[in-house]
């Protein structure tokens, strides 16, 4: 009886006058441009997903990068030539030093503090805009995607409707047919805005993590650049000074046997 079962399941199938096709080709414009929209924005939607996580990801190694890196330079254009090009950390160097030679060409007197902080917070900005971008049309999507699937909902419960009347009795063959693209349309878009609203919220929380590196990092720009170098990173100075202690400590054998061959002469 199995084997029955499963031989008959495909043709079954494919006689299936209830189906996706089926339901489309009765709906006839509406329920077709109803499809096409909502095929159209998830699409979309995965495009923007994959592209804005490669996006991320890309700046995410370049924090390591700078962490690892970036401050045991001897300055900040030595460390800006160690990141990659078109890195946005070494955006935010680029432009803190470009605003601190600026700066003595202005004619107004403005603290180079301010100038440095407003510089910084511009290129922060450009950047967080650049990272947010796409992240409104997953919202927007997440938002109508439901409505727009409840108005082939509508369409087809109406067309039901009609059918009814015009045969004079509630027979399931004459409501299947447009209850089934009803129930389509509505699963479509859930099926579009569930995806868009999880993208949406994930790359939020990735972006905000991002944004708190880059805020952190260019404080600490900002640092450098008021002082003149003296202030750098907390970890920044103890890998500094830890360098140097071995540096001081194999200086230390040669003197002190410099000065035994000496008394050893004068012996």
């Amino acid at each position: 009886m199995l084997t029955t079962i499963l031989a008959a399941a495909p043709a079954a199938e494919g006689e299936n006058p209830y189906g996706l096709m089926a339901a489309l080709e009765q709906g006839g414009i509406i329920a077709q441009g109803t499809f096409a929209i909502m095929v159209i924005m998830s699409v979309a939607s995965f495009y923007i997903l994959f592209t804005k996580l490669f996006e991320q990801q890309k700046i995410m190694n370049q924090a390591k990068r700078v962490r690892a890196e970036f401050w045991r330079s001897t300055s900040l254009r030595e460390g800006a030539a160690k990141l990659e090009k078109n890195s946005a950390y070494r955006q935010l160097v680029d432009d803190g030093l470009e605003a601190q030679a600026q700066h003595s060409k202005l004619t107004d007197p403005v603290e180079a503090h301010d100038w440095l902080h407003g510089s910084l917070a511009r290129s922060e900005a450009a950047i967080n805009s650049k990272l947010g971008g796409g992240l409104a049309f997953l919202a927007t999507v997440g938002a109508t995607a439901p409505f727009i699937g409840l108005f082939g909902t509508v369409i087809g419960i109406y067309r039901a409707l009609v059918k009814i009347g015009m045969s004079g009795q509630a027979s399931i063959d004459a409501v299947a047919g447009p209850v089934g693209e009803a129930l389509i349309m509505t699963a479509l878009g859930l099926a579009v805005a569930v995806p868009a609203v999880l993208a949406y919220n994930w790359l939020q929380r990735r972006n905000k993590a991002i944004a708190e590196d880059l805020s952190a990092f260019s404080t600490n720009v900002l640092g450098y650049l008021a002082s003149n170098g003296a202030v750098r990173p907390t970890a920044a100075a103890a890998a500094a000074a830890s360098t140097a202690k071995p540096a001081a400590a194999a200086a230390k054998p040669s003197a002190t046997a410099g000065q035994v061959g000496g008394a050893q002469t004068r012996g």
